[in-house]
């Protein structure tokens, strides 16, 4: 069976974030940079998939390969499967490619061939040619009807059958509705959170039994998203008080039941954090440290030089607490000073060696998003500051 994946804003992170939950693949086939095309022996649960996974827009079974051209008689087996509901259908179509292509003219035909068959129908479009996960979710497309995805391959087209949405009103309220929010200081993204989980997690079999540690846990983004991933063992720190007040705030509030929360989170720094916790007993740690300033002036080479002295300070410690063989996935900031200029921060990490998150065939295609160190670089246009995201070992 072949599925589909529609990727985020940063291919190459979904690409790794979808390999380190499903494991490294042989055959497969990247799209425009916008859906990843894989083969698995057995079904993938998609819903349950997806809510794991933070960059990942839409997952779907290929239904048809090869195919010509998108018209009616290609479709008409799979319709006729759509014509047992007993109430209207809602449809809709995505087109990935690059060629001009008009399904309006389809559209209007599957329309019709639902009247004929003396059902109601409708369908959903929009200005795009890709209909957003908001948009097949709000409509009900995979609850009362359908969405199919055509895909362009070469001189051909695949069609999929969207079977699972990002679930973005969930994630939205996870990051705007929380109680304890502190913009100043920048907050993690659950998507995020989420990928990092599962970059730092990949080796695991049962994942759930991995003890995870986030030591600069600011306000619980990453240790509430591994709450509701169903991790059993988790250790957040701060050296901050309020955010570890505004953590153990925001997770009771998304976890809503106490016997889920099984985060222990307390106050300290990294300089102490071996005072704390045994040595060797993490399985993973996943963090985002203090970035720098978000706002205002900085003194660039003073604000380097403190951060690179925190990062080689945290070094230290994980090297004396994280288990053999282990990973760790951490955010290095990356300062965007315009005109194409970025500076990155070198603390000491040498206890500790650099591991690809990608397949080695994809570094060249995705060297323009990642750093000499060969970490993905993620960031927006206009954003001060960037992030470094390494996977180490």
């Amino acid at each position: 069976m072949q599925y589909f994946f529609e990727l985020g804003n940063n291919p190459a992170l979904s690409i790794a974030e979808i390999f380190s939950i499903l494991g490294a693949r042989e055959n497969y086939q990247i799209i425009n940079n916008k859906i990843l095309i894989i083969e698995s022996e057995t079904e993938l649960e998609a819903e349950k998939l997806i809510q794991q996974m933070g960059g990942v827009i839409k997952i779907g079974k290929i239904i048809l390969e090869k195919v010509e051209k998108i018209n009616l008689e290609n479709l008409s087996e799979y319709l006729e499967k759509q014509t047992e509901a007993k109430s209207k259908i809602f449809f809709g179509f995505s087109y990935y490619g690059n060629k001009k292509i008009n399904l309006k003219p389809l559209g209007m035909e599957v329309k019709k061939y639902f009247k004929q068959k003396g059902l109601t129908s409708r369908w959903v479009n929009s200005k795009e040619n890709i209909l957003s996960s908001v948009v097949v979710e709000q409509n009900n497309l995979l609850k009362k009807g359908f969405e199919l995805a055509v895909i362009e391959d070469k001189e051909n087209f695949l069609i999929g059958e969207t079977t699972a949405v990002q679930p973005f009103k969930e994630l939205s309220f996870r990051d705007y509705g929380r109680p304890a929010r502190d913009d100043r200081s920048g907050m993690l993204p659950p998507k995020l959170a989420q990928i990092m989980i599962n970059l730092a997690l990949a080796p695991f079999e049962n994942k759930e039994d991995a003890v995870l540690f986030d030591p600069f846990c600011g306000s619980g983004t990453l240790i509430t998203e591994a709450c509701l991933s169903g991790i059993k063992n988790i250790i957040g720190t701060d050296i901050s008080s309020k955010a570890v007040l505004d953590a153990k705030k925001n997770i009771n509030w998304a976890i809503k039941s106490k016997e889920k929360n099984n985060a222990r989170i307390f106050e300290c720094d990294i300089k102490k954090i071996t005072d704390k916790i045994q040595e060797k007993s993490i399985d993973a740690i996943a963090t985002e440290p203090y970035l720098g300033p978000q706002r205002g002036r900085i003194d660039i080479k003073k604000v380097i030089k403190d951060l690179e002295s925190l990062y080689s300070t945290a070094f230290a410690r994980f090297n004396k607490i994280l288990k053999p063989k282990r990973r760790i996935v951490i955010i290095f900031p990356v300062f965007n000073l315009g005109r194409n200029k970025k500076v990155f921060i070198n603390p000491n990490f040498a206890q500790f060696k650099t591991v690809s998150p990608l397949p080695e065939k994809l570094l060249g295609k995705y060297k323009n998003i990642l750093s000499k160190r060969g970490a993905i670089i993620y960031g927006r246009q206009g954003q001060r500051v960037w992030r470094e995201i390494l996977v180490l070992e």
